[in-house]
């Protein structure tokens, strides 16, 4: 479900500025909620490039042409072990073993090395034309890890980002975040560890990082937090430090 905008913001989401004698409505990025359930990565991925061709075809086309509306794709995975463009080689044998615990195994274009996707884990896949916000990936990133910390902070989590990728509470990492951008259009995302079984994770490095482990939600808070009840507030928070709309 989409966060409540109440009066004018639920059509603009935006600011009201004056220009000369008129007050317009300084409009905000829109983005399309889209939630695709409990899912297979490889559906995931081609659910990814279908809206990534809807701006790469509008880049070919006239500039009067409207900008297709970015898009938000939320989901769960089946179990999935998936590497990103940082890892070079990785053994055959290796894969194999993973797979043999009952997981996918899949080789993807993200940033990151090894890490899992599994039911409970709120997964999303922001494709969106940077150039509707900023044109800076180290920015975009940023505002992902924002978005998570702010999120964590409504369950009352203190969180927070470190030399490494993601966002950490204390020397565990409560979400991952891998990125693909081309032409400034982005794809892949973040996964929040919500109430997902973490044990998946002690059959590797998650991250390639050493000495560091793994929490959720509900590990944090001792309770269950499943991706429903995180699935709202994550939403608010994203319009909120994307500055935009987002329409379900």
């Amino acid at each position: 479900m989409c966060p409540e905008q109440k009066g004018k913001a639920k059509q603009y989401h935006g600011e009201v500025v004056n220009v000369g004698f008129v007050t317009m409505p300084l409009l905000k990025p829109v983005i399309e909620v889209v939630n695709l359930g409990r899912i297979s990565y490889g559906e995931g991925l081609q659910a990814q490039q279908r809206f990534i061709r809807r701006h790469l075809n509008a880049l070919s086309q006239p500039a009067t042409t409207e900008s297709p509306v970015n898009a938000l794709l939320l989901c769960e995975h089946q179990p999935v072990y998936t590497i990103g463009i940082r890892t070079a080689q990785y053994p055959i044998a290796e894969e194999e073993r993973l797979k043999r615990l009952g997981a996918e195994f899949y080789r993807a274009d993200r940033g990151g090395l090894i890490t899992f996707h599994g039911p409970g884990q709120l997964v999303c896949y922001p494709i969106l034309n940077l150039a509707h916000f900023r044109k800076s990936v180290r920015w975009y990133v940023g505002e992902l890890e924002r978005t998570v910390i702010q999120l964590c902070h409504r369950f009352g989590i203190t969180a927070e980002t470190s030399p490494d990728t993601g966002v950490w509470v204390r020397d565990e990492k409560v979400c991952a975040i891998g990125i693909h951008c081309g032409r400034y259009i982005t794809s892949h995302g973040l996964a929040l560890n919500c109430n997902n079984d973490l044990h998946w994770f002690s059959h590797i490095t998650p991250c390639g990082i050493e000495g560091k482990g793994v929490t959720s939600l509900s590990r944090t808070l001792k309770r269950e937090v499943t991706v429903p009840e995180a699935m709202e507030p994550f939403l608010e928070t994203f319009a909120e430090q994307f500055n935009c709309m987002l329409r379900c």
